[in-house]
């Protein structure tokens, strides 16, 4: 067996599954763009949020329209062979050239940056516009110069590798495709070693330099494939087998590396709510057993709704108990849990859990002269909820601190 056909076994499966399954990465990336899509025309005017948007649709109308049955389709419904060939070849420089304008407004920044600076930005999107419109332009003028009689719907690039005009075209797309992957992958792993990101952010980064390095070596084959062609060897299996695949992990990559930071960041945000709320049931099933009732049930209630009542009812219902706390039990249970080895932080919530569990036992006749002063505790209810997590240890500081020696503790 020759080195090209043991390449070919596995390269040869992965571009199986790219024709029957190659709307996998067409629906990864359209699912990355509906994500974009809100904040993108909520926006408008922020040039990077439209660059993302057009790179998005760009790539995938390119996976739509690579596929071999919408290959087909197009011929068949245009009547010409191959025209298809120019059509996704500028979709694909269009793609290029967003990645350009990407680029762009990365480097230069928000839109309220000063006016020079947005100017130059302009420019620099026009420079890139123009270049790569050109690019497209001459595209469709070699097609037209050119003599494709014979419809490829999978190896065109090779196929016509030779022939005059469409070699060309070959060329300038995969030029103009590694030119801008090339530019693009380089600001990204730049980016990626900046101080001072997102987690979130620098793993979508990182997914982003994947599939930039992967179009890469999309380009690589296709131009060794096209290069063995013009001197007279073999070696369309890159063109026919591996850049499929490359191009289908590519996109996928892509997709996840926008859609990460986003997805990311709304899901941990969820997340620090939920748990917020979580933590403090404890506090709240106490204060609803002194107010005798809990929070009225909120069908659409969000987990940011949901938290904040939860934290007006305890802040509520807590702070009238401040004339039945006493300052003087804080100081001896605190005392007494700096004793036990407790950090300040716990020992603190420790002694106010014990204050309030205090002022609730002793009933709302009671008053003991010395009310603690709540500010510090409704801004630590986190910390306090937690703390009653742990009804032993709040018993065995009630036990010191109600012991002989307590108040001697605080006084020392």
């Amino acid at each position: 067996m020759g080195f090209a056909d043991a390449a070919v076994g596995p390269a040869s499966f992965l571009s199986a599954f790219y024709t029957s399954f190659w709307w996998i990465p067409a629906v990864v990336l359209a699912a990355a763009l509906a994500i974009k899509l809100p904040t993108i025309i909520r926006l408008w005017n922020d040039p990077l949020l439209r660059a993302v948007g057009g790179l998005l649709l760009l790539a995938c109308a390119v996976f739509v329209f690579v596929a071999p049955s919408t290959i087909a389709w197009v011929n068949r419904v245009t009547g010409v062979p191959n025209i298809s060939a120019p059509w996704v070849y500028s979709l694909l420089t269009a793609f290029c050239g967003s990645c350009l304008v990407l680029i762009v407004a990365w480097r230069d920044g928000p839109p309220e940056h000063s006016a020079s600076t947005r100017r130059a930005t302009r420019r620099a999107t026009r420079r890139v516009l123009c270049a790569y419109g050109g690019v497209i332009v001459a595209l469709w003028v070699l097609f037209v110069l050119a003599d494709v009689p014979v419809e490829r719907t999978r190896d065109l690039d090779t196929y016509y590798a030779t022939t005059p005009f469409m070699r060309e075209e070959i060329l300038l797309y995969l030029l103009a495709h590694t030119t801008a992957v090339l530019i693009t992958s380089k600001l990204i792993w730049n980016w990626i070693r900046a101080d001072g990101l997102d987690a979130w952010l620098r793993w979508g980064l990182k997914f982003l330099g994947v599939g930039y390095a992967l179009n890469l070596a999309f380009d690589a084959a296709k131009l060794t494939a096209v290069g063995a062609r013009w001197t007279g060897n073999d070696l369309d299996w890159l063109s026919l087998n591996v850049a499929p695949a490359l191009a289908c992990a590519s996109a996928v990559s892509i997709a996840v590396g926008f859609i990460l930071p986003h997805a990311g960041q709304y899901l941990h945000e969820r997340w620090r709510l939920r748990l917020a709320h979580r933590r403090l049931r404890p506090l709240y099933a106490l204060m609803r057993s002194v107010h005798g009732s809990g929070l009225p049930f909120v069908l659409r209630a969000g987990p940011e709704l949901r938290l904040t009542r939860r934290e007006t009812f305890i802040r509520d219902v807590l702070l009238p108990l401040a004339r039945r706390t006493d300052e003087r039990l804080r100081e001896r249970s605190y005392a007494a849990a700096l004793g036990l080895g407790l950090p300040p932080e716990r020992a603190r919530a420790l002694a106010a859990a014990v204050v309030i569990l205090d002022a609730v036992e002793a009933g709302t006749g009671a008053h003991r002269g010395h009310e603690l002063d709540t500010t510090e505790l409704l801004r630590e209810i986190g910390a306090v909820s937690r703390a009653l997590r742990h009804p032993e240890l709040i018993r065995e500081v009630r036990a010191l601190a109600a012991a002989p020696g307590g108040a001697a503790a605080v006084a020392e």
